[in-house]
Order: structure tokens, then C-alpha cells, then sequence
């Protein structure tokens, strides 16, 4: 299943800048693993109207069970408030199925 997920991080006040640091580069490694196994495909910023940055994510996971552990896993995880919409396929997604390219001289 493939979710979009949105995330807002805020660290709570009086966290020593240090902890941001070291957290958000262990987010960084943690990401590379769930791309490393197919969990994390897509992710993208956000600028929300009030100025404030989100990330958005395009994640792959058995059920929706699985990406809340994922998630949960996460080392900024305390400080996300997140945001879980699962995808369904649509009849129309032009990505659903390969495109056929006709061969010169041949018809479909």
C-alpha cells in the first residue's frame, strides 16, 4: 500500500539546539534506511500558508499497522505532529500501467 504522509515538526521549547541537531541527522540516517528498504519513495517541503514548513512523504508499507511502526521509529517521531492519508489506485492514473509505444510500420 502507498500512503502520503505530512509531517510538522516542532521541538519543544528549551530543547538544547544540540538535541535538534543530533536528532535531525539521525532522521537523516533513518531515512536513507527506509529508502534503502523501499518503505520511503518520495518526499517533498511544504510552505503552508502561515509560513511554516512541512514535509510531505510518499511512503510504501504492508498495512497501514506497518508504516505506524515505521513512523513511530522515527527519532523525531515525539516532536511530529503527523498526518496519514492512504492511497488508492485510481482508474485513471496514467502511471497505473506501462505505456505501449508503436513501433514505426506496425499498428497496434
Amino acid at each position: 500500500m502507498e500512503f502520503l504522509v505530512e509531517f510538522e515538526i516542532n521541538p519543544p521549547e528549551g530543547i538544547p539546539e544540540s538535541e535538534v541537531v543530533d536528532r535531525e541527522e539521525a532522521e537523516t540516517a533513518a531515512a536513507g534506511t527506509l529508502v534503502e528498504e523501499g518503505h520511503l519513495i518520495r518526499v517533498w517541503m511544504l510552505t503552508a500558508p502561515d509560513g511554516e514548513s512541512r514535509i510531505l512523504g510518499l511512503y510504501r508499507a504492508d498495512n497501514r499497522a506497518q508504516l505506524d511502526r515505521l513512523i513511530a521509529a522515527l527519532p523525531l517521531y515525539e516532536w511530529m505532529r503527523v498526518t496519514v492519508m492512504p492511497l488508492e489506485p485510481h482508474p485513471n492514473d496514467p502511471g497505473a500501467s506501462p505505456r505501449i509505444e508503436p513501433v514505426a510500420g506496425i499498428q497496434p
